[in-house]
């Protein structure tokens, strides 16, 4: 696995922290207002977080495919780190 591949994996395991933070959150506010909205948000956190687990295991099990293409690596690790950056902010604001 190449080291590209590693921090895309440890930026998918970072995104799934701060989305199970969101989720609680909005699953809480959810509970609390009934908004359709906040019911929305939970939805989207819990897809999300799906999507990153299916992500790293996806880095584990084919990490073949990126072997060959250095640059395919770099891009993937750099659009987890902007996912990362968005998630952050986003926590951030909400638990404030």
């Amino acid at each position: 696995m190449g080291t590209w591949i590693l921090v895309a994996t440890a930026f998918s395991v970072v995104n799934v922290l701060f989305l199970m933070i969101l989720t609680v959150i909005w699953v809480r506010n959810y509970r609390t207002f009934g908004s359709g909205m906040t019911a929305g948000l939970a939805v989207f956190g819990s897809t999300m977080i799906l999507e990153n687990f299916v992500a790293v295991y996806f880095f584990f099990s084919s990490g073949m495919l990126y072997v060959d293409s250095p640059g395919v690596q770099q891009s993937v690790a750099t659009l987890r780190a902007l996912q990362t950056i968005a998630l952050a902010f986003l926590t951030y604001v909400t638990a404030k």
